[in-house]
C-alpha cells in the first residue's frame, strides 16, 4: 500500500503525518529553549506567548515586543514599577526578588506576595507554564 508522508516544521515542533489507512501525528520538540507563558491583560483577556529563554530579554521587553501596553518609564532599572505584574502561577520557579525590586514594590498600593517587576524577570526553561497578570500603571 503506498504511503504519503507530510512533514510540517514550525519553530516549536515537527508535525509528521503518515497517510494510509490511519492517520498518525508525532510531535517532537525542536527547541528546548522555548516556553509558554500565559499573559492576562488588564481587560482580562488571556493569551499564550511562546517565549525563547536563550535571548537574554526581560519579561518586560518580551511583553513590549508582543504589543502589550507597558510604560517602562525607567527603561528596566526597577525605578518606576510601571511593569508591575502578578505571578498567578509559577512564582515558585522564579528566583527571589532583589532588595531594590522589593523596595519598589513596597511603593505600590496593590502589590502583594505574588507581585514582581517584569523588568527584573528573566525567564528560564523551568518557568514553562507560568501565568502572569499585567497590573502596571498606564500613566
Amino acid at each position: 500500500m503506498p504511503k504519503c508522508v507530510q512533514i510540517c516544521v514550525s519553530r516549536s515542533k515537527i508535525d509528521i503525518q503518515i497517510h494510509h489507512s490511519k492517520r498518525y501525528k508525532y510531535f517532537l520538540a525542536m527547541d528546548d529553549n522555548l516556553i509558554q507563558v500565559t499573559v492576562i491583560d488588564r481587560d482580562g483577556t488571556e493569551n499564550i506567548l511562546e517565549v525563547p529563554t536563550d535571548i537574554n530579554l526581560s519579561l518586560m521587553e518580551i511583553l513590549k515586543a508582543s504589543d502589550y501596553e507597558i510604560l517602562a518609564t525607567c527603561g528596566g532599572m526597577a525605578l518606576c514599577a510601571t511593569c508591575h505584574v502578578e505571578v498567578v502561577e509559577g512564582l515558585h520557579t522564579l528566583p527571589q526578588a532583589s532588595d531594590q525590586e522589593l523596595d519598589m514594590l513596597d511603593t505600590l498600593p496593590d502589590a502583594d506576595d505574588q507581585s514582581r517587576l517584569a523588568c527584573q524577570m528573566y525567564l528560564q526553561n523551568n518557568n514553562n507554564g507560568m501565568k502572569i497578570k499585567i497590573k502596571g500603571a498606564l500613566q
